[in-house]
C-alpha cells in the first residue's frame, strides 16, 4: 500500500513539474520559440540588459536551412575521408611513438632530418587542434542603457558567432523603430489579455500567433485566464539588426514590468497580485512586414 502511495505521489509531482507554470502565464509563457530567419539557431549577441539568451524551444525554421551565421548548424566536410584518416594515423602512430620513447614514428634512426620532420608534424597537429577546439566567442552587442536610451548598433556584417555574414546586411535602427518595438510589446500583451486572435495577428507573425493560440487554449482547458496590464519597458538594448531574403529583422533585449494576474472562472486570483508589479527579461525578435514591425520570436533572457 505504501509503495502505491509513493508511486502516486511521484506521478503527481512529475505532472506538476511538467505542467505549464501559472507564474509565467504572460504571452510566451516563459518559453523560447519563433523564428529569426537564418539566425534562428544562433545565439544573439549579448547586451547589458541580457547577456544570455535561451536557445529556441520551438521553431518552424528547419535546422537544415541555409545558414547566415557561424553559430547556426550547417553541413560540414566529411570526417571519415582521407584527411581525417591520415590525421588519425599520424596522431596514433606518432604520439604513441613519442610516449614510448621511439621517436615520432618509432624508427629511432632519423637523426637531425627526422627531428625536423617531427617538429613540422607536431606544429601542424598543434595548429589543427587549436583551430578545432578554440573558436572565437560571440561578439557582445552594443548596450543602450535604460529604455532604449542610447541608440547603439552592433558591428556591421558580424553576428553572435563572430562569423562574417555575406548573405545578410546590417540594418540601421532609429528612434521610430524603438518606439515601434515598445508599442508592439504592449500591444502583444494587450491582445493576449483580451484573448483576441485577430489582435494578435495584427502584431505577430503567423507562427507566433499559432503558439499563442496553443497557450491560450491550454489556459482555457485549465479553467483560468491570464491578464497582463500596465506594461512598462524599464530597459532595452539592441542585440542585432539585419536584412536577409528581402526581410528586415531586429533582436532586442527588453526588461519590462507589468501587473500579471491569473484568475479562475469565478474571478478568484490563483496567481499574481493585482497590487504588485512583476518583471521579466526577454529577447524579442521583430520582422518588418508591410512597412511595420511584427513579433517573430521570443527568447528568455537573464
Amino acid at each position: 500500500m505504501s509503495r502505491s502511495t509513493s508511486l502516486f505521489a511521484a506521478v503527481a509531482v512529475a505532472a506538476l513539474t511538467l505542467a505549464p507554470s501559472l507564474a509565467e502565464a504572460r504571452a510566451g509563457g516563459g518559453a523560447s520559440f519563433g523564428s529569426r530567419g537564418g539566425r534562428t539557431y544562433s545565439a544573439p549577441p549579448s547586451t547589458n540588459t541580457s547577456p544570455y539568451a535561451a536557445p529556441m524551444d520551438r521553431s518552424m525554421t528547419p535546422r537544415t536551412a541555409p545558414s547566415y551565421g557561424g553559430g547556426y548548424a550547417q553541413p560540414g566536410p566529411s570526417r571519415g575521408g582521407f584527411g581525417s584518416a591520415l590525421m588519425g594515423g599520424l596522431l596514433g602512430a606518432g604520439i604513441g611513438g613519442l610516449l614510448f620513447g621511439h621517436g615520432l614514428f618509432g624508427g629511432g634512426g632519423f637523426g637531425f632530418i627526422g627531428f625536423l620532420l617531427q617538429a613540422v608534424i607536431i606544429f601542424f597537429i598543434a595548429r589543427w587542434l587549436f583551430r578545432t577546439f578554440f573558436r572565437r566567442t560571440a561578439m557582445a552587442g552594443a548596450g543602450m542603457g535604460g529604455s532604449f536610451a542610447r541608440m547603439g548598433q552592433p558591428a556591421s556584417g558580424m553576428m553572435g558567432g563572430g562569423s562574417a555574414m555575406p548573405q545578410s546586411s546590417p540594418v540601421s535602427i532609429g528612434p521610430a523603430d524603438y518606439q515601434a518595438f515598445e508599442r508592439t510589446l504592449q500591444d502583444v500583451q494587450a491582445a493576449w489579455s483580451a484573448q483576441s486572435m485577430a489582435q494578435l495577428q495584427a502584431v505577430a507573425s503567423p507562427e507566433m500567433v499559432s503558439y499563442f493560440g496553443e497557450q491560450l487554449a491550454e489556459l482555457n482547458r485549465r479553467g483560468v485566464r491570464n491578464t497582463v496590464t500596465d506594461v512598462r519597458l524599464d530597459k532595452g538594448d539592441l542585440s542585432e539588426a539585419w536584412s536577409e531574403g528581402g526581410r528586415e529583422y531586429a533582436t532586442v533585449a527588453m526588461r519590462f514590468s507589468m501587473i500579471d494576474v491569473t484568475r479562475d472562472s469565478s474571478g478568484h486570483v490563483v496567481d499574481g497580485n493585482p497590487a504588485q508589479r512583476s518583471s521579466a527579461t526577454e529577447l524579442w525578435t521583430f520582422v518588418r512586414a508591410n512597412g511595420r514591425w511584427m513579433l517573430s520570436a521570443i527568447q528568455q533572457g537573464r
